[in-house]
């Protein structure tokens, strides 16, 4: 079905832009924006086009009797918002179970605007010692954009710096919390 994907993302007129590290064998995959249900669309032909098998991370909601069966065909885990889990763990878990493991998230968690990025992708990347690679969905170029990989450290301002500075590049309309980088060149701290 990969080569239905792919032939959909060019017919579309998408392309891809920048080299996607196709020799990491674990990575977490960051993918911004996120504005809407067609995103996934794009994420799915782009990843077919690059030749990367990866799953990704979704909410619970778009698992159910009649949905789920297709998203996990196409390598879908749900994620359980409403529950107590412990999700920076078990993710990071499954990385260090595998030798090779490509997982790709939403870092804004949601198609609303929003002032802040979630933290679990960074933490699970932290706590499976895996880079983020930066994806960016560039709606003004119709592409899938790479813009290389950040190895975390624990540091959260100084790792997060380029992850911002990247997605500034990105020709989509921006969100809140890249809005007020731009205006200050502040990372915002994640909330305890």
């Amino acid at each position: 079905m990969n080569w239905l994907f792919a032939f959909l993302y060019r017919l579309f007129g998408w392309t891809i832009i920048g080299t996607p590290p196709r020799h990491l064998k674990k990575a977490i995959w960051t993918v911004c924006p996120h504005w809407n249900s067609g995103d996934f669309f794009i994420g799915i032909g782009a990843r077919a086009t690059i030749k990367v098998k990866m799953g990704f991370l979704a909410k619970s909601t778009l698992f159910k009797w009649y949905s789920g069966w297709f998203f996990r065909a196409l390598g879908g885990y749900p994620v359980y918002r409403e529950k107590s889990n412990n999700l920076v763990e078990a993710v990071a878990e499954t990385f260090h179970q595998n030798d090779t493991i490509h997982i790709a998230i939403a870092p804004e968690g949601t198609r609303s605007n929003t002032s802040r990025l979630k933290t679990g992708f960074y933490y699970m990347a932290l706590k499976a010692q895996v880079p983020l690679v930066l994806v960016g969905f560039d709606y003004g170029r119709k592409a899938v954009v790479f813009g290389g990989t950040v190895n975390v450290t624990g540091d959260y301002v100084k790792d997060m710096k380029p992850f911002y500075d990247f997605y500034l590049t990105i020709q989509s309309p921006k969100k809140e919390w890249l809005q007020n980088y731009e205006q200050t060149g502040v990372v915002v701290l994640p909330k305890n």
